[in-house]
């Protein structure tokens, strides 16, 4: 029987395809699951350890009702009517201001905010406010000061120990940290508790609560805005935002004070000219009439003077408006650069004209704000520059189209009075005379009135100035800590104790450079695989016999079926080498094992240990090895005298591989080989060869064209992924009869079909 069989062995398959993917990658995880139980309950304890010794955050808002023009006022104001400028409100530009340094400057200040003080507690270091009982305050600041908390104990009700020194209470003190002052502000004695301060500089603390502070309108069309700001210590924050709130409001009323205080200056310096003006006249028309001794005109001539006194009351009006709108142009060229000055509008009623001065008043203040909170280079500063410049512009040309008209009623009105004049020549001089300085009189009479209704408006104005918000929520604290949140704490670290041995393990795998899994088998080369061999952990090394139901032993006859070939064919011989990449991978076991499980079939078989480098097949069989291939090969011995029975198997023969020759590649090169080969055919219906690993040497190569089917085998954990290639390559190449790959040490956390499949039918022993 030398003709070697041409059939194609039936590679094993997994069953269950669907799954597999899943399986692969999910399953090499759930391995580890103890690993996993403990990393999420080390994660959770630490979240429970954080949440102790983390202070919690509190949050805390108040409301602000703003009255804007675009949306609509919050409020009626009954003195509206008496003011001659008033800036408006715009809520976009307010939202800065609430934001701005300048006003939280004046917050930290006020509550000397650039000192924080602790209390140490069982579960860490914990912020106080109104509980400290000393306020540090700093007078002059040596730069360490800031890099170093100040531990404060007391030694009694008037002394205190800051850092290990001791100084009196309630004095200026010079210390190592700059000019303190510790002032007291509860009593304390040797039994207070003791604190740590960290002072921060000023403009630090600033920083740090602008960063907290959040303000947004409740709504795109909404005048309310809402503060909010994040804190440790409750009460601190609500006297924050309270004290934030009232700094906006007294800056809103000064910056009204302003503007009526420069429009009631300019009011009263008329008042004290045309006083004058009026003395003057009253005294011309007391002495004229004493001199004349007139008493009463006639109905004529009193017709004439009202007709007059009205023209003049007009053209006086007109030379008023004109003067304004001199000292108007002369300020806008020149006193207009004076930051904080306000042109005077008293006497003018064109709305054009008014509303562009107070666009110019409201866009220089908004520059004042901003220059004291940023330099020249601010982009939104010279954006205001230029609309200031266009501003004065467009008031200028304003300017000069009212004079152009203001002059030509003033041109009417000249030559209606030289019409009255005329008329007035008829009447007797003495008349005429007292008619010119009572006019004169009258008209100094009605300016002087008028001024001093605008002195007594604006002195109301300017006494009933208030802000042009309200409080609609004062600054409230939340019952419960918004920060940290339990269950986003707890959620996050069971992550973390998720991911930790997640990337251990997928770490530990993209190192691994051994085979592991199935799928790298299946992903480098596609040389079937023909079965699968569980991990073992019993030390039998023979494991299949006849009444051995282990799994091990089924996966080894599951493997001798797919081997089975067709009844046509039942007479041939098969000739099965065994071999692997490199030595430790379980070829020598399974070869054994598959020629016992054929043996119990009452199937002649042979096993050759021709692995003469490093035999082990006769030390486990206990066969002496005096006598083998090697004497054989080297025409010494006959088969009759290297044959030897397995104990115990009838079917079952060995031929070891004799002693250790200088050179097997050349002996398994020679002629004898094919002759042993073809003794062993027809004597035996498997003839099994346990060569060595072809990734150490050559001698499986030499003895493959002599074999019917490879079986290489590929040990999890311990064959190199880069052995797969060469494997893969030498398929490509046929350099070995049928190439079938088997899967040893395959461990049950894999969860292949074999096992799953096998335990659900049958029990084992």
């Amino acid at each position: 029987m030398n003709s070697r069989s041409s059939q194609s062995y039936v590679p094993y398959q997994v069953v269950d395809s669907g799954s597999s993917v899943l399986r692969t990658h999910i399953l090499p995880y759930l391995r580890y699951w103890p690993w996993f139980v403990l990393s999420v309950g080390l994660a959770l304890a630490g979240a429970y350890v954080y949440l102790l010794y983390k202070q919690p955050i509190y949050k805390i808002q108040a409301s602000l009702l703003l009255q804007d023009e675009k949306r609509g006022s919050g409020q009626d104001n009954p003195l509206k009517e008496l003011e001659v400028y008033s800036p408006k409100k715009v809520v976009e530009n307010e939202l800065e201001v609430l934001h701005s340094s300048t006003l939280m400057d004046r917050v930290v200040t006020n509550l000397h905010l650039d000192s924080q003080y602790f209390r140490k507690t069982k579960f860490g270091k914990r912020e106080i406010y109104a509980d400290s009982p000393v306020w540090l305050l700093v007078e002059e600041a040596d730069p360490s000061l800031y890099k170093t908390p100040l531990a404060l104990s007391f030694v009694n009700a008037e002394t205190v120990r800051i850092n290990d020194k001791t100084y009196p209470l309630n004095q200026r003190l010079k210390t190592p940290y700059g000019q303190l002052r510790v002032l007291t502000r509860k009593d304390v004695s040797s039994k207070s508790e003791p604190i740590t301060v960290q002072v921060m500089p000023q403009a630090a603390a600033v920083g740090m609560y602008l960063d907290k502070l959040k303000t947004e309108p409740t709504s795109k069309t909404s005048t309310v805005i809402h503060l909010t700001l994040e804190d440790a210590v409750p009460e601190k924050g609500e006297a924050v935002l309270n004290s934030l709130i009232n700094e906006y409001n007294q800056a809103a009323i000064a910056d009204k004070n302003k503007v009526a205080s420069n429009t009631l200056r300019f009011v009263e310096n008329r008042l004290r000219m045309v006083s004058g003006e009026l003395s003057s006249v009253e005294r011309n028309v007391e002495q004229y009439k004493s001199t004349m001794g007139i008493t009463d005109l006639s109905a004529q001539a009193q017709s004439f003077l009202q007709t007059t006194q009205q023209n003049d009351a007009q053209l006086n009006q007109v030379n008023i408006q004109l003067a304004v709108l001199n000292d108007l142009e002369n300020f806008i060229s020149t006193q207009s650069d004076k930051r904080g000055s306000t042109p005077a509008t008293v006497g003018i009623s064109d709305p054009v004209l008014l509303n562009q001065i107070d666009k110019l008043s409201q866009l220089e203040l908004q520059r004042d704000e901003i220059r004291q909170t940023s330099g020249d280079e601010n982009p939104r500063l010279q954006s205001l520059d230029n609309q200031i410049k266009n501003t004065k512009h467009n008031i200028d040309q304003n300017i000069r189209t009212m004079k152009s008209m203001l002059t030509s009623s003033k041109e009417q009105y000249v030559a209606k009075n030289e019409k009255l004049e005329n008329v007035i020549k008829t009447v007797p001089k003495q008349e005429r005379a007292l008619m010119d300085i009572t006019r004169q009189q009258t008209i100094k009479n009605n300016l002087y009135t008028y001024l001093l209704q605008k002195r007594e408006e604006m002195a109301v104005t300017f006494a009933a100035a208030i802000s042009d918000s309200r409080t609609i929520d004062a600054a409230k604290s939340s019952l419960s800590p918004v920060k940290p949140v339990g269950i986003v704490i707890y959620a996050l670290f069971g992550l973390v104790g998720l991911l930790l041995p997640t990337a251990a393990i997928a770490g530990k795998g993209a190192l691994n450079t051994k085979v592991s899994r199935r799928g790298d088998v299946e992903d480098v080369t596609q040389v079937p695989i023909l079965g699968e061999i569980m991990s073992k952990r019993q030390r039998d090394v023979l494991i299949v016999g006849p009444n051995n139901r282990s799994v091990i032993a089924e996966q080894i006859r599951t493997i001798r079926t797919n081997l089975y070939i067709g009844k046509g064919e039942m007479d041939d011989s098969q000739v099965l080498l065994f071999t692997s990449s490199i030595s430790g991978e379980g070829k020598s076991f399974i070869s054994m094992n598959l020629g016992a499980s054929m043996a119990l079939l009452k199937q002649p078989t042979v096993i050759l240990e021709m692995d003469m480098r490093l035999p082990r097949l006769h030390q486990l069989f206990d066969i002496d090895n005096s006598v083998g291939i090697s004497t054989y090969l080297n025409g010494e011995a006959t088969l009759a005298d290297i044959l030897k029975p397995v104990p115990g198997y009838p079917n079952y023969f060995i031929i070891p591989s004799g002693p250790l020759p200088p050179d097997p590649s050349e002996l398994l090169s020679g002629p004898n080989l094919k002759q042993l080969i073809g003794e062993l055919r027809e004597k035996f219906r498997y003839v099994i060869i346990d060569a060595p690993p072809i990734g150490i040497v050559t001698d499986a190569q030499a003895i493959a064209p002599y074999s019917d089917a490879t079986l290489f085998v590929v040990r999890h954990g311990v064959t190199p992924k880069e052995s797969l290639k060469i494997l893969d390559m030498l398929h490509r190449e046929q350099r070995f009869q049928n190439m079938r790959i088997i899967l040893n040490a395959v461990g049950s956390g894999h969860g292949y079909h074999f096992n799953n499949g096998y335990k659900n039918s049958y029990s084992y022993r």
